[in-house]
């Protein structure tokens, strides 16, 4: 098997079952734009020194599945162009606006990567932060990717799926139990066989969290496939777990030859 389809195997044992899916009021692979707007401070880390390290001044960058564009803003300056993309319009919106209040130019395109990459400029550094987890097609989004950067590609991810927070409650609610893999070493290998040599380091970040529990509870309710009715349920759950501060994060990157 190769580590392609090893991450596509991985990725799909992540799979709601039918069961449990049909059943769901609403649609439970929710992403609030709220959840993605970027703080008026963004807190330095090992990805954003990555990409920042290798940006002239005046240069651009490219966020992949940007949301608010918290990757993209946390090195501007010394980039004074970023370059948005998303499948979402709320979060395109969002991330030029954020643009102009902080008198950088941007450039959005709504769409999922790749297939829209033909349509996108090439920038100094590409980056996409929390997303590959998503991307069952993984070899065409790293080399999309990697010819889309003049200097350097930076990918940042949980050290484990970011799905595996909620196992608590999906074994509490359904009794299902939750996979563990891919991993960034299983990504590691897909770019080894795709001859692209990168590194991977391992560090640790703040938690970041939807602004209360209510908030939580909510959108934990729509991702657990259950009614409204049950939301309490939900809350009276979280408000007993142990509160995590940090979580463990990846930074894989590589240098443009």
């Amino acid at each position: 098997m190769s580590a392609g389809d090893y991450w596509r195997e991985s990725l799909s044992a992540w799979a709601i079952p039918k069961n449990i899916i049909d059943q769901a009021p609403e649609d439970p692979w929710i992403h609030p734009p709220v959840m993605f707007q970027i703080p008026q401070h963004i807190e330095d880390s090992l990805s954003h020194q990555r990409a920042r390290e290798v940006i002239p001044v005046g240069g651009s960058i490219l966020d992949i599945g940007c949301g608010g564009g918290i990757a993209a803003f946390a090195v501007t300056p010394p980039a004074a162009h970023v370059i948005g993309i998303d499948h979402q319009k709320e979060m395109l919106e969002m991330f030029a606006e954020n643009a102009k209040e902080r008198s950088v130019t941007s450039e959005i395109f709504e769409g999922f990567w790749p297939a829209i990459a033909d349509d996108v400029p090439v920038a100094d550094v590409a980056v996409a932060h929390h997303v590959v987890y998503n991307v069952p097609k993984i070899e065409d989004f790293l080399l999309a990717m990697n010819s889309h950067a003049k200097k350097r590609v930076v990918i940042e991810m949980p050290q484990l799926h970011p799905l595996t927070t909620a196992a608590p409650l999906w074994k509490h609610f359904w009794d299902l139990e939750r996979p563990t893999k891919p991993t960034p070493e299983d990504l590691m290998t897909v770019l080894k066989e795709l001859g692209i040599v990168a590194h991977l380091e391992l560090w640790n970040g703040s938690m970041r969290t939807e602004s209360d529990l209510e908030s939580q509870a909510r959108f934990s309710r729509i991702r657990l496939c259950l009614p409204e009715a049950r939301e309490h349920e939900v809350l009276e759950f979280l408000k007993v777990q142990p509160k995590v501060a940090i979580r463990n994060l990846a930074t894989i990157w590589w240098d443009i030859k």
